[in-house]
């Protein structure tokens, strides 16, 4: 019996090849019709017998195409209107747009063997992509994803791309960036001063040959230019770094194979289908010892963050086998955004490269490298940008016309849609006009690609964030969501968790509710409210952000502040050349001089990195904490833990006081015990904590539900992480970590969305 239906796909269906995926579906099923795309996704009017209907549909659902994701088909029947062949016909640009805008791929297998098959048209490409793989959010302009609104349209396609382009056979049917040798574009090097030396093959050579060499060349990708070097010449990484005034700050590296990357660091069944993934992103991984990388690219360091090539000129630059390890690392002076105008390159670099590998394929979004690691087998973002944004997120919350503007440090920001949560690129830290540039871009660009209006703004307590000015400049009510509520919030979101339960929060800073500085933090409660429950004992930050900058002077206001006159004593034989400035310090803290009330766990981290003398001076965000947790050896030998105390504290809760712990550390350092013989104790005695008191605040509450989420960026410790998981499972608790979303202040925006969005569900005050 002749059925005729309407069919509306929605999620991931533009740019992945799913028109003619559904083409090739119609012919194998004898199914007449349309297929387009629309501002909804891709809308289908099929007529044929009801089994074959049923049949395609089944396939969709069941095996859409590699890079697509189908998140909903409603059907609609209709009357037959007597097709009698099946077309994909031209998309529909009207309606409000209810459109997943595809994410960057990296290029796929069958894309690399035409590049290096001599006989094929497209050998050597540097462009060569297909619907299953190559740039898609980068290169777009309007949507819906079609070719005149990409950066492609000022290419005209030859004879043999366009003959492949409407061939609904083909695996580059409606393949928007196609391109070849004769019709696409082409990457040129230039010197410093922008003058042409080669174009093509000859460039690729070239440079080939200036990185054997020692120099640095800055090289146009995907999302942005990366500055590359031989990431084996000791000397070359000393000058790139010396250029960048990164003298510290570790340096992402690509390697040519999975094989080469399996010499210098240990590679298990996650990492390695994490680097081969379409995503492509950079993974931290453990080093082997003895692998003979320069101790420059990652000083102080046992992890390094690799990458296998994701683009078909990486793999062209990797032809040569004198090539196996580059240092690729994002080209943009420090503090300010990657990179990705040429004009901007030329002027912004030529201080730092020596060469310049451009392309005249035009970037209109840049996107950093994402970054991943894994913790108990379990892959967790530390940056999430290229090859995920800005592909959504599910969920049941209320959240359309609701956005967050994310912190200040690590910022994204999240617009909420119908069903779904886009968050926006990795943007940096807002303290760069530079940065909230970009930030208003790529936040005003999504916003209209998504159709949203942003009636409600959720942003940060904090008074002096750059959020806040933002927002004042919108028109929408602005919802205050405190920081580690919303940490609280985004892990429980990341998880499906809307009744309330237990979190556990550690990170840097964050403005509490009573105007000081938290970040370590026992919580209950849901997207609605919280209560505080726990929280480590504050203690004086002498020079605020300086004493952040120089973790010694942290290090003197917390002895101070936990030992008073016995701590400036044991102060001054820790730091025995800083006497003056120490006196100094206990000065500001008595008289109350820029001397904020800190207690969370980055400066705890700080603070006990600089009395071990691992990192005294920090150049890099939280380096004097990751050097410390880096100290950890992979086989715990000590279980024991130093001393603390925990204390009531009235209606802040618990106070957990480290007192005991510091005057031990501190003994411990002036008797010479072994730095990792303290350092494991130091994380016992962090995660002991954390568990009694929260042992002890559930035990008040039978009634609450024994659930845990942690979240906060100290939960990049991998140790931290495994062993509050490990313990807390033992006392019968439910532990969740974050799984879509950076459990740093990447992830922050995504919980101000979901808080925003129930407060706005109920009466209540705003601030939340």
């Amino acid at each position: 019996m002749l059925k005729a239906s309407k069919l509306t796909i929605k999620g991931r269906v533009q740019g992945v090849g799913f028109r003619p995926f559904i083409f090739q579906l119609a012919e194998k099923y004898d199914i007449k019709g349309t297929v387009q795309n629309n501002m909804d996704g891709v809308r289908i009017v099929a007529e044929g017998e009801e089994e074959s209907l049923q049949q395609m549909i089944d396939e969709v659902k069941l095996h859409p195409p590699r890079l697509s994701r189908v998140d909903s088909i409603d059907v609609v029947e209709m009357d037959p209107k007597g097709y009698q062949d099946f077309m994909i016909i031209p998309s529909e640009r009207t309606g409000k747009s209810s459109l997943v805008i595809p994410v960057d791929s990296a290029v796929c297998e069958d894309c690399l063997r035409e590049m290096k098959d001599p006989t094929n048209f497209r050998y050597r490409y540097p462009f060569i992509n297909c619907t299953q793989c190559g740039p898609r959010y980068t290169i777009i302009s309007e949507l819906p994803y079609d070719r005149p609104y990409t950066v492609m349209s000022s290419f005209e396609m030859c004879e043999s791309c366009q003959e492949e382009y409407e061939n609904p056979n083909n695996r580059r049917h409606h393949a928007q960036p196609i391109a070849c040798l004769s019709c696409g574009p082409d990457v040129e090097l230039l010197s410093i001063d922008g003058e042409g030396i080669g174009k093509g093959d000859q460039a690729i050579e070239k440079v080939q040959q200036l990185l054997k060499q020692g120099f640095i060349v800055a090289i146009k990708g995907l999302g942005g230019y990366h500055l590359a070097c031989d990431a084996l010449n000791e000397e070359t990484i000393s000058r790139l770094r010396e250029r960048k005034r990164r003298p510290n700050r570790p340096l992402a590296v690509m390697a040519a194979s999975m094989e080469i990357a399996r010499d210098l660091c240990y590679i298990g069944p996650k990492e390695k289908e994490t680097l081969q993934s379409s995503e492509s992103p950079i993974v931290v991984l453990m080093q082997k010892q003895h692998n003979q990388l320069p101790k420059n690219l990652a000083p102080g360091l046992k992890t390094l963050g690799v990458m296998l090539p994701y683009t078909p000129l990486h793999y062209l630059l990797f032809d040569d086998p004198d090539l196996r390890l580059l240092v690729m690392t994002s080209a943009n002076p420090s503090g300010m955004p990657i990179l990705y105008k040429d004009e901007e390159a030329l002027k912004g670099l030529n201080e730092i490269a020596d060469f310049i590998l451009t392309t005249n394929r035009e970037i209109l979004h840049p996107l950093d490298d994402s970054v991943v690691q894994v913790i108990d087998g379990e892959i967790t973002f530390l940056r999430r940008s290229r090859g995920y944004v800005p592909d959504p997120i599910s969920t049941q919350q209320p959240v359309h016309d609701v956005i967050a503007l994310g912190g200040q440090q690590k910022n994204t920001f999240a617009i909420g849609r119908h069903e779904q949560i886009f968050l926006g690129p990795h943007i940096g830290d807002m303290d760069h006009l530079e940065v909230v540039d970009f930030f208003k871009n790529e936040f005003h660009h999504l916003m209209k690609w998504m159709g949203t209006q942003g009636k409600v703004i959720a942003i940060d307590m904090h008074p002096q964030f750059t959020t806040r000015r933002l927002a004042e400049d919108m028109q929408g009510k602005m919802i205050e969501v405190q920081h580690h509520h919303a940490h609280h919030v985004a892990c429980m979101e990341d998880n499906q968790l809307t009744e309330p339960v237990y979190g556990i929060i550690l990170d840097g800073t964050g403005y509490g509710e009573d105007g000081n500085i938290w970040g370590f933090e026992i919580l209950y409660g849901d997207a609605r409210s919280f209560k505080r429950l726990a929280h480590l004992t504050y203690t004086p930050l002498p020079g605020g952000e300086k004493a952040i900058k120089e973790p010694w002077r942290n290090a003197v206001g917390m002895m101070i502040g936990y030992l008073g006159e016995k701590g400036v004593i044991l102060a001054n034989q820790l730091f025995k050349e800083k006497e003056y400035e120490i006196n100094i310090l206990k000065k500001m803290i008595e008289k109350k001089i820029n001397t904020p009330l800190t207690g969370t766990c980055g400066r705890l981290f700080d603070a006990i990195s600089a009395m071990l003398g691992i990192c005294q001076v920090s150049t890099y965000d939280g380096e004097a904490a990751i050097r410390l947790s880096e100290m950890m050896p992979e086989e715990i030998t000590i279980q024991e833990s130093y001393p603390f105390e925990i204390k009531e504290n009235g209606d802040q809760g618990l106070e957990i006081d480290f007192t005991k712990m510091i005057d031990h550390i501190t003994k411990d350092i002036l008797q010479k015990k072994p730095v990792v013989d303290i350092v494991q104790m130091f994380h016992q005695t962090l995660v002991t904590a954390l568990v009694e008191a929260l042992v002890q605040v559930s035990s008040f509450q039978t009634d609450w539900n024994r659930k845990a989420v942690l979240s906060g960026g100290s939960f990049h410790n991998p140790f931290l992480t495994s062993e509050m998981k490990r313990r807390l499972s033992q006392l019968g608790f439910e532990v969740y970590t974050h799984k879509k979303v950076p459990c740093n202040d990447g992830g922050i925006a995504f919980g101000q969305l979901i808080v925003a969005a129930n407060a706005i569900n109920r009466d209540s005050n705003e601030r939340i």
